[in-house]
């Protein structure tokens, strides 16, 4: 077990406070903090501290993957970590945006380096994601149907939106949503300016009225205030909004269009930096490629909580992604098993105390804000406080229930993993 020392991205649409508080430093800090990076990516690998040394866990990782990831894991995902955990903390929007799937991103990412490299693919690898909701958090997630993303639009009274209202009307669902955003994102340069302030104009007028949408046009009139002018405000209203309440989570899968508004959360996703943009960003976008690979018909489902059994207060957000898993556990006195009890693992403590025990008689004691990774040799690890421990592991043992069954001597010879319930989708 391996204390981390994670690493923080500054982007600008961070929090000067939430990652400070979490972490018991000075409030505000210096600048933005937008996240909090624990694992093994490229892009900022955590600290840790092995045999005395200063080291990162990339390095670790890379010396010994079968002792660090397991077998099952390096069989699957090769010698590298196939998850990233993140603490988000979003004080402005993020991009419109959307995520290849597995063949997709092989197949992008082959061409793009096959013609040189240049071009939006970072790797070749999915990038699903897990959001769970520490303070409310305002999205926009998937699309909406075509009768309400109509309504949406035709209430602003903005006459030059007549023609995507039209184009709503299709007889085919997700050609209709398509051809929206299509005409949205591709809007005729010299127009789009006057075509957004105007779109602007009207949803700060049906912002503050009863009216059953007030609350996406008040979101369109808060991204305004960081991306003005931008067509993504517009097409933004295609997208279903919605605030998680604290203790909620939401899985947003491959080709799913969103955009994260504002909020603290965890966040555990695939590996990978594939991320295509279509507006409310600075950073380059590629509306061609976003609409090859945005899918009209993914739901993005609420996910909620399954029992994980046997194994006390300690739940599952389950989704259907390989590459990840995260659990929740709510700490007491008494030890419980640490879930899962094999593979990879990176545990948060976001709340209260933890303290980790091993076989051997090990302890890792975690303070609200701190992490650690757990190595699949450290079996049978136990875990007591008095808070709240997130632990993201790999999703093998959720969606190939055999392929944990490895014993290692002294280790916990548990069933697999059991868990009670279902996600399900929220309108």
């Amino acid at each position: 077990m391996d204390l981390l020392e994670p690493i923080i991205k500054p982007y600008a649409w961070g929090s000067r406070e939430a990652l400070a508080r979490l972490r018991g430093r000075d409030v505000p800090s210096a600048g933005p903090e937008a996240e909090l990076w624990m694992g093994d990516h490229p892009a900022g690998s955590a600290g840790v501290t092995r045999d005395g040394r200063a080291r990162t866990l990339t390095d670790v990782v890379h010396d010994d993957p079968e002792r660090e990831l397991g077998a099952d894991c390096v069989a699957r995902f090769g010698g590298r970590l196939p998850f990233l955990l993140k603490v988000l903390a979003a004080d402005q929007p993020l991009s419109i945006q959307v995520h290849p799937d597995r063949e997709q991103a092989l197949a992008a990412f082959t061409a793009q380096t096959a013609n040189g490299g240049e071009g939006p693919y970072s790797d070749d690898w999915p990038k699903p994601e897990l959001l769970y909701a520490l303070s409310p958090f305002e999205v926009l997630a998937g699309f909406r149907d075509r009768a309400q993303a109509a309504a949406v639009l035709d209430g602003l009274g903005v006459r030059s939106l007549r023609p995507v209202i039209g184009l709503l009307g299709a007889e085919d669902e997700g050609t209709g949503l398509m051809a929206a955003l299509r005409a949205l994102l591709e809007w005729p340069e010299p127009d789009r300016a006057s075509l957004v302030r105007e779109v602007v104009a009207a949803s700060a007028r049906l912002a503050d009225t009863a009216g059953p949408h007030a609350a996406a046009y008040g979101a369109v009139v808060e991204m305004a205030r960081h991306h003005a002018d931008d067509i993504g405000l517009v097409a933004s209203l295609l997208m279903r909004h919605q605030v998680l309440e604290a203790g909620t989570a939401l899985y947003m899968p491959t080709g799913g269009l969103h955009a994260y508004v504002r909020g603290v959360g965890v966040e555990i996703m695939a590996a990978s930096d594939n991320v295509l943009r279509a507006g409310l960003t600075t950073k380059e976008v590629d509306v061609p490629e976003l609409l090859r690979i945005a899918d009209p018909t993914v739901q993005v489902p609420v996910v909620a909580p399954s029992a994980v059994a046997g194994r006390g207060r300690t739940h599952l957000y389950d989704c259907p992604a390989e590459e990840f898993a995260l659990y929740r556990t709510e700490l007491t006195a008494t030890p419980v098993p640490l879930v899962p009890s094999a593979g990879p693992r990176i545990v948060l403590c976001t709340a209260g105390e933890a303290r980790l025990r091993s076989p051997d008689g090990e302890v890792l004691s975690l303070r609200r804000g701190d992490s650690c990774f757990v190595p699949d040799s450290d079996r049978g690890v136990t875990v007591e406080g008095n808070g709240t421990l997130f632990v993201a592991g790999t999703g093998l043992a959720v969606h190939r229930p055999n392929a944990s069954r490895t014993d290692h001597p002294g280790t916990d010879t548990s069933p697999d993993i059991v868990v009670i319930g279902q996600f399900r989708t929220e309108e």
